[in-house]
């Protein structure tokens, strides 16, 4: 599914993604675009496009399917989609995608400004962390 460009939700949000270096506003973009391609394709229901701590946040806050996904440019260089570093996203994207990504900790996946988001398995990532609590609800008793 490819979905057409998507304006921001916000002029804090258009901002944030003008302020990012040349180098890495690309590859910013193809994640941003992939998480809604993927938010469509999971029936998590809209996606909100916000700022926290100065990064744009994706959630779903309407279905509370998810934990929050923010990217942004990490001091080390390159770009990151970070999460929630108290969820299981990270150590189950390593027991699966073992070095496909470079690992920040339990909270980030790391990219270095020439790669590529199609070549990585990045859009399963970002379905587990839209899916999360969904999948990790408890059942009835």
């Amino acid at each position: 599914m490819t979905l057409p460009d998507l304006p921001f939700q916000t002029d804090a949000v258009t901002r944030a993604f003008a302020d990012f270096p040349d180098k890495v506003r690309p590859g910013l973009l193809e994640v941003r675009h992939l998480i809604f391609e993927v938010a469509a394709t999971e029936n998590v229901g809209p996606i909100d496009e916000t700022l926290k701590w100065g990064q744009p946040a994706y959630l779903t806050s309407e279905s509370k399917s998810g934990t929050t996904l923010r990217i942004g440019a990490p001091k080390s260089g390159g770009y990151a989609v970070f999460v929630h570093c108290q969820t299981t996203i990270i150590s189950d994207a390593r027991a699966v995608f073992g070095d496909a990504f470079t690992y920040d900790g339990n909270r980030a996946v790391l990219f270095d400004a020439e790669t590529e988001v199609a070549n990585t398995p990045l859009a399963l990532l970002i379905a587990q962390a839209l899916t999360y609590h969904r999948r990790n609800e408890k059942g009835p008793r």
